[in-house]
């Protein structure tokens, strides 16, 4: 039987204070800012990375800059959006590091979904994975959110904020996230709907995805409006066939926003894990089974930068 999560966090805590509170090792992202998804369309033309424009003139969509290959009117329902797992999790050691990329380098690279754990603590958002603090706070994710939309306004990132590690009532959660919108003036940066916007009315701008009873906006994980495969405690051979499957579904019966998780913590680390499942993911998406297919939904991943190209296969398939 998988070990419970939270179970293995704390026997990482355990393992010693030395390996635990190491620090994982940046590697540089997959894609620097100046490369490219490999592939340049005429304006005008329809397809994928199509862009309206002047017929015959020809323009290359980098990674920073995808979403201004997609028309204003696309439904988020109908992208397939790069994103990571527990976002801010570089710190900890081996059992609970999920990324070895900063937020704004992930945002350079492609990723477009953030998954962000919120401790209060002092009337401020300190970014953890279970016990660990990330050396990041939630102010910190915004300025590199708010200077990356700044720099490419064709782009958006949709947000998921949950409670990470403190048990505040949902009132002090709320009352903290207003501060930060309302005091230190980051509302401007959020599109706060209970509603799903489309690209064109989400540009420039962080989506909120509310994990927290006490916060605005939509609801992350509405029946209504998601279909979320999060199995984080699946044997990689096991969690391969789910990840196929929710993909399978995102193709098949379309409409609700697909979130379809491929990191997982059975057994080994999550690096270990995604050292197998990337290179498994990156195939199926370039297989023949999802060729020319788009809305395969968001696809929040441990280490995606390790795996080259993977993040630009998923982004081709809008």
């Amino acid at each position: 039987m998988a070990l419970d999560r939270r179970t293995f966090l704390t026997g990482a805590l355990a393992a010693g204070a030395a390996t635990a509170l190491g620090t994982t090792a940046t590697a540089p992202p997959a894609h620097a800012a100046t490369s490219t998804l490999g592939t340049t369309r005429p304006h005008g033309t329809l397809g994928p990375l199509g862009t309206p424009g002047t017929p015959g003139t020809l323009r290359t969509l980098g990674t920073q800059d995808w979403m201004a290959g997609l028309a204003d009117s696309t439904a988020l329902q109908r992208m397939t959006i790069p994103g990571t797992h527990d976002s801010g999790a570089r710190q900890g050691g081996l059992y609970v590091a999920c990324q070895n990329t900063s937020i704004a380098e992930q945002l350079d690279s492609g990723i477009r979904f953030l998954d962000v754990r919120c401790r209060v603590t002092g009337g401020s958002f300190a970014i953890h994975h279970a016990a660990f603090f990330q050396n990041l706070m939630f102010g910190d994710v915004l300025v590199a959110c708010a200077d990356f939309l700044a720099a490419h306004p064709s782009e958006t990132v949709l947000m998921r904020v949950k409670q990470e590690y403190s048990t505040e009532s949902d009132a002090t959660f709320r009352a903290v996230f207003d501060n930060y919108l309302d005091h230190r003036g980051w509302r401007p940066l959020f599109r706060i709907a209970d509603t799903l916007p489309t690209l064109g009315q989400a540009r420039g701008r962080v989506v909120l995805l509310a994990d927290n009873a006490g916060l605005p906006g939509l609801r992350y994980g509405d029946g209504g409006v998601f279909d979320i495969q999060d199995d984080y405690n699946t044997e990689p051979f096991a969690k391969r066939g789910r990840i196929e499957d929710q993909f399978r579904k995102a193709v098949q019966q379309p409409g609700k926003l697909f979130v379809n998780y491929t990191s997982t913590a059975a057994y080994m680390p999550p690096r270990w894990n995604s050292d197998r499942l990337n290179p498994q993911v990156h195939a199926f998406v370039d297989g023949s089974e999802l060729a020319g297919r788009t809305g395969l939904g968001i696809v929040p991943m441990d280490f995606p930068n390790t795996r080259s190209g993977l993040v630009a296969s998923l982004i081709r398939h809008n």
